[in-house]
């Protein structure tokens, strides 16, 4: 298998960063904020759909570094259906640091997810993620059993450091890890800028999507994208699985230049192995971004998960 251009297009150095499209408002379809006193500090959420009780809900993360928007054509295609609640992590992509910009990020989000969802009166929802926005849907099931009515996991790992050696661990991967984003903190503005775009076309193949995640990329606070990638690279929730019991749905991606399709689906499959209720869908001819690169494959998956609704 060649693991190189693999290990390149997901490593923790150019995780999802992802994108800054609009997302359209559908017709006959309300657009407000976070109600409160529900109203978050660690992400901002946009409700788009019919109102509360009209249509199931169902909450969508982005993952590092990354905008909402990044399921705005997704987004177009579910509101008239399903209620959204489309989140976005302080500190990304042009949204204000507040608390995030220092201390811990992962936990403190799941647990204000935790709250959101408990004051909403969303309990047993779906929940959608994408990269890094996967891993705080597994910690979220993990913590809060109740919470999630099933997990879309879009191109996550339970432990990212896998990509650069199937026995990592995280004490193993901690010095790199730190190199990593004490070189991204240190790291002039215009020299970070100009690998934005290299980063980028190893994440998604639309021209499209790589202009957006470099976008986001670049919008977003330094402090906050580098603690949450220490974070996220630092985070194994392998032996946790065996005890999460959400139905889990992983969506993952293949190109020909990552090897033979086997080898690349036994990675997510050994990385999940301890889970008890998780299927896996793979996405052909598609990079770290999905839902740029093949869009009616995408929609296709997610209809598949969330099913008829109301059901």
């Amino acid at each position: 298998m060649h693991l190189q251009p693999f290990l390149l297009r997901i490593s923790i150095a150019a995780l999802p960063l992802l994108c800054l499209l609009t997302i359209g408002e559908a017709a006959h379809c309300q657009k407000t904020a976070a109600p409160d006193p529900a109203a978050p500090t660690r992400f901002s959420v946009v409700v788009e759909g019919p109102p509360a009780g009209k249509a199931p809900d169902v909450i969508l993360i982005p993952g590092l570094a990354s905008s909402r928007d990044v399921y705005a054509s997704e987004a177009k295609l579910l509101v008239p259906s399903y209620r959204l609640h489309l989140l976005q992590i302080a500190g990304f992509a042009g949204e204000a640091a507040g608390p995030n910009a220092s201390g811990p990020i992962l936990g403190p989000v799941v647990e204000q997810l935790h709250q959101y969802i408990v004051i909403n009166h969303l309990e047993h929802v779906p929940v959608i993620g994408h990269s890094m926005g996967g891993l705080l849907a597994l910690m979220l099931a993990d913590a809060h059993p109740g919470d999630a009515s099933k997990l879309l996991i879009v191109d996550a790992l339970p432990f990212y450091g896998l990509v650069f050696n199937p026995a990592a661990t995280v004490e193993m991967l901690r010095p790199q890890a730190q190199a990593m984003h004490d070189g991204m903190i240190a790291m002039p503005a215009e020299q970070f800028a100009a690998g934005q775009p290299a980063f980028s076309a190893r994440l998604a193949a639309s021209p499209e999507g790589q202009k957006a995640v470099t976008t986001a990329a670049l919008a977003s606070d330094r402090t906050v994208f580098a603690n949450a990638m220490l974070e996220d690279l630092g985070t194994d929730l392998r032996p946790r699985l065996a005890g999460i019991k959400t139905p889990a749905t992983v969506l993952y991606s293949y190109t020909a230049a990552q090897g033979a399709q086997s080898e690349v689906a036994a990675l997510y499959t050994s990385s999940y192995a301890g889970m008890p209720n998780v299927q896996f869908t793979r996405i052909d001819n598609s990079m770290h971004f999905i839902m740029y690169d093949q869009p009616a494959a995408f929609h296709s998956a997610v209809l598949s998960f969330l099913g008829k609704p109301g059901h």
